[in-house]
């Protein structure tokens, strides 16, 4: 095994030296640095991570947890961390909360007894169910970022203003003309779900649309629920369908696109549909959904820059950052 001994030799350099290049400090000079990198890949040489958590008190890993990585939002999120964490030579453990044998809330219990006993650096909660167990989250001792909503503000957190993004996407609809508009919620147990829900029919109230009890639907934010909610409103209103349809995720919107085309419903002609939630991914989507939201890879670099300050030793009281959201219209609605 090569020791750090012989890449200070190879590159003529003091072992201290090394240890700022292998630890990606800022005391090297860009040469310096060059000098060293060239002899750790010319020697293969590979550090030791135990011996390094022994002298600076750090694993350099994460523990983040989201509610399912195969959802294009949350990869998109993780890949941003990630990215924001490499250099740094940072490790990431990642948590699906939302499994079966249990809710996600379930997970997150057990999740957050294991992640206290890895010996991780920090914690990102991004799964927005998770605010119900807030105040476990202020008891587990790790610095930690929550994505979302957090009514407690017992940690960090940063997340998008879902009462105003709705509202302005309800404004949006009423300024095209729409008289009578259907609504697909969230899951009323989520805090975010019900802010996103008063901002979109405050708008609609505020822009003279009353907003009917029979065209709200509760879905559950994932794509079968989109689905459904077609077949809801095609059973209830198929001889006089809503002109728009506003959902309360993307994933819903998707789903429901292809509900609408197996029904022979077009869209935008026969109803316009828009949703909340942007990603990456939806531009491959045609007819192309008009969203707002803020990009999951904005929450997820701003989310490991709260945490990395956090572990760094900032210890003021928590903070709530809010990033301003994006309405991206296109063909939809």
């Amino acid at each position: 095994m090569v020791k750090i001994q012989e890449v200070a030799k190879l590159a003529g350099v003091s072992l201290t030296t090394v240890s700022h290049v292998i630890n990606h400090r800022d005391r090297v000079s860009p040469a310096l640095r060059a000098k060293v990198e060239e002899a750790i890949d010319k020697l293969g040489y590979v550090p030791n991570r135990q011996a390094q958590s022994l002298r600076t008190g750090r694993t350099n890993v994460i523990a983040i947890m989201i509610p399912d990585i195969c959802a294009p939002y949350y990869t998109e999120m993780v890949r941003a961390m990630q990215t924001a964490l490499v250099d740094d030579g940072v490790d990431t453990l990642i948590y699906n909360t939302d499994v079966p044998g249990g809710h996600s809330e379930d997970h997150g219990h057990t999740y957050l007894k294991q992640i206290k006993t890895k010996g991780v650096d920090g914690l990102i909660v991004a799964d927005a169910a998770l605010h119900r167990i807030q105040h476990e989250l202020a008891e587990v001792k790790i610095p930690t970022v929550f994505v979302g909503n957090l009514p407690s503000r017992s940690v960090d957190s940063i997340e998008q203003d879902g009462f105003a993004s709705a509202y302005r996407m309800g404004e949006y609809l009423v300024s095209k003309g729409h008289k009578r508009i259907a609504h697909v919620t969230g899951p009323s147990f989520f805090n975010m779900s019900m802010l996103r829900q008063a901002g979109f029919e405050r708008a609609l109230k505020d822009g003279g649309v009353a907003m009917e009890d029979d065209l709200r639907y509760e879905g559950s934010f994932l794509p079968p629920s989109g689905y459904e909610a077609v077949d809801w409103l095609v059973e209830r209103h198929g001889d006089d369908l809503p002109s728009a349809i506003f959902f309360a995720s993307s994933r819903m919107a998707r789903a429901a696109l292809a509900g609408f085309a197996d029904r022979g419903i077009s869209v935008p002609g026969d109803i316009a549909v828009a949703s909340y939630d942007i990603y990456e991914e939806l531009a491959d989507l045609r007819p192309r959904l008009t969203t707002i939201g803020v990009s999951p890879s904005d929450l997820g670099s701003g989310a490991i820059e709260l945490l990395n300050e956090r572990i760094a030793g900032y210890d003021g009281t928590p903070r709530q950052v809010v990033l301003p959201a994006t309405l991206e219209i296109h063909e939809t609605a």
